[in-house]
């Protein structure tokens, strides 16, 4: 008895028809009767068969496929995952997976996409240098999310990251708070463009001797470290570099015992999942997920079939979204 994954064979045998013609029939190209169609679907759906769509494009040297390299530890690649396969969908793409963790590089998780044969790439928070990326752009478009990369081989979708953190300190200002910290990414794409719009900010406000910036990084843990170094002296406000930073903060300052936003205020970044939850209702600058996701696709897309492009760089600016834990500073 046969116990692997029917074939096309199979269902041209039980539905009494050529394999030729069953192929006619998945393909749902001319060439058939309605009665032969009917009967071979039938077939199919009671076998369980499925078309190996990709199997047929590899065969014709295609494969509509589009790799994307995501790294597990940041929240926000979660939500860049979701739009870039709806964007995909639209454009009748796929797309295969390839995770950064602590134990497997970016170059491992982008190896492995290549074997995959995929047509382009798509690199979420590239870490790779620029020599590196643009060597492997010489062989296969890619498409840079969440990183200047200044190259003419690599093509960038990013968020305004400058433009991210003179908003929070805009609007931190603007409730009252003069005793600002920026707890920052470290090495992580987009930290030291964020780093520079608080400074900048801070400074526009005639702030400058009031800057201050905390060693940080992209997790949890990062965050509540960095805030451990102030409950001494608190601030009465805290960028974060992300959300995922964010509730680090916000976890440190409450084991503390001071309250959020009553005694200090709290800005993440990405309008992530986290920041969304009830009980966290964070403060955030989103980044416009969608636009980014269909441009990223569009351009991978666009390399892919040698369409001519005006810019390399695409930057999308990104917007305040006030929630529970910014307020006025104490008096």
């Amino acid at each position: 008895m046969r116990t692997g994954r029917p074939t096309l064979a199979d269902v041209a045998a039980r539905a009494g028809v050529s394999t030729a013609l069953a192929s006619i029939v998945m393909r749902e190209a001319p060439g058939a009767s309605a009665a032969t169609r009917r009967r071979v679907l039938e077939v199919a759906a009671q076998l369980g068969y499925h078309p190996d769509s990709r199997a047929r494009l590899l065969r014709s040297g295609r494969s509509r496929l589009l790799g994307v390299v995501f790294g597990v530890q940041h929240a926000y690649h979660g939500d860049l995952v979701t739009g870039l396969y709806e964007a995909a969908e639209d454009l009748k793409y796929e797309l295969t997976l390839s995770a950064v963790t602590d134990r497997r590089d970016e170059r491992t998780a982008i190896n492995s996409l290549l074997s995959d044969r995929c047509e382009a790439l798509i690199i979420l928070g590239p870490q790779s240098s620029t020599a590196e990326l643009a060597a492997l752009a010489a062989r296969i478009p890619v498409v840079g999310v969440g990183r200047g990369l200044r190259h003419h081989a690599l093509d960038v979708v990013r968020n305004d990251d400058v433009l991210g953190l003179h908003l929070a300190v805009d609007h931190l200002v603007g409730l009252g708070h003069r005793r600002i910290v920026h707890i920052d990414g470290g090495r992580i794409p987009g930290a030291a463009e964020r780093r520079r719009g608080y400074q900048e900010a801070m400074r526009r406000h005639g702030l400058d001797t009031g800057v201050r910036v905390l060693p940080g990084g992209p997790t949890g843990e990062d965050g509540a470290a960095a805030t451990a170094g102030l409950l001494a002296d608190p601030p009465t406000a805290i960028t974060a570099f992300n959300d995922l930073a964010a509730t680090g903060v916000l976890d440190a300052l409450r084991r503390a015992g001071l309250t959020v936003p009553g005694d200090v205020s709290v800005i993440g970044f990405d309008d992530s999942r986290l920041a969304r939850l009830t009980y966290l209702d964070l403060t955030t600058i989103a980044q416009d997920t969608a636009e980014m996701t269909t441009l990223a696709v569009g351009r991978a897309i666009d390399r892919i079939e040698g369409t001519v492009v005006s810019r390399r760089e695409l930057v999308i600016p990104p917007h305040l979204v006030v929630r529970g834990t910014t307020a006025s500073p104490p008096r």
